[in-house]
């Protein structure tokens, strides 16, 4: 059991000497293929891609989307290469404005690079150990290694691209369309739990303050979301919500609740 939120991070529509990491919006040349349409087999992958001459190549990579631009409408400017790396691994957040309005941001789309974890390649390099790993460390190593900040970001292939949203006091919009509930919704794996399904999970805060022990909605999915008894606990709104997000990673069971009578599903 992991957790997850909707970040809120200062920033600017324009780009200012302090606002200039770009969140973008879908690419105009972004080309999705359904691979299901030619291989039955390959049902639900999708190819995304651009085309170069005549021929139909994988779209670029974080590391050449930041150092070459895309063709795509700049949404937001954030004043830290993280936030951006952090709203793309959470999927949705606000941006905090000067003015004090916010701006909604919701997933729209992804550059069809398999997702790594950052943390994952701290571990690797040796930089942080596994059990130590959390959005809270990572955060801190990057801070005091500014210049291996590129380094670990672009062992990220992923990139996520965003829409603007209506602004809103309720949750972000999940993968069903409707608003997420904080403490109330998870993300699952939407091959072994369909999504719409009520779930009743049984885990431990990362606070140590006790259980949780209650009946949720599977009501998002998420690129690290694999496995039949996994899910992404969704704490809510803002820095609060997001220091128990970034710290759960809880054992934890799962139990699917089926309409009696109906077929289970697949």
């Amino acid at each position: 059991m992991t957790g997850y939120y909707e970040p809120v991070y200062a920033g600017s529509l324009t780009q200012t000497n302090t606002a200039n990491q770009a969140v973008y919006g879908p690419p105009r040349d972004m080309i999705t293929v359904a691979l299901d349409s030619v291989y039955p087999e390959l049902k639900g992958k999708r190819l995304r891609g651009k085309v170069l001459g005549n021929k139909l190549v994988p779209f670029p990579d974080r590391a050449e989307i930041v150092k070459n631009g895309v063709n795509a409408p700049v949404l937001a400017w954030l004043n830290d290469p993280m936030d951006v790396q952090f709203l793309q691994i959470q999927g949705s957040g606000r941006v905090q404005l000067s003015n004090g309005e916010q701006l909604r941001l919701g997933y729209a789309d992804q550059n069809g690079r398999p997702y790594k974890p950052v943390g994952r390649w701290l571990v690797e390099q040796g930089l942080l150990p596994a059990s130590e790993v959390s959005m809270q460390t990572i955060r801190a190593w990057a801070k005091a290694n500014p210049k291996r900040v590129d380094e670990l970001l672009n062992s990220n292939p992923s990139y996520v691209f965003f829409r603007t949203l209506p602004a809103s006091n309720e949750g972000p919009i999940g993968s069903l369309g409707v608003p997420l509930t904080a403490a109330y919704s998870i993300a699952i794996d939407p091959n072994t739990v369909p999504l719409g399904s009520m779930v009743f999970i049984a885990t431990t805060r990362p606070d140590n303050a006790g259980g949780i022990h209650r009946l949720v909605a599977a009501q998002d999915t998420g690129g690290a979301i694999r496995g039949s008894v996994r899910a992404d606990f969704f704490w809510g709104t803002g820095d609060a919500a997001g220091e128990l997000a970034g710290e759960m990673k809880q054992s934890g069971s799962l139990w699917l609740l089926w309409p009696k009578g109906q077929a289970l599903p697949k």
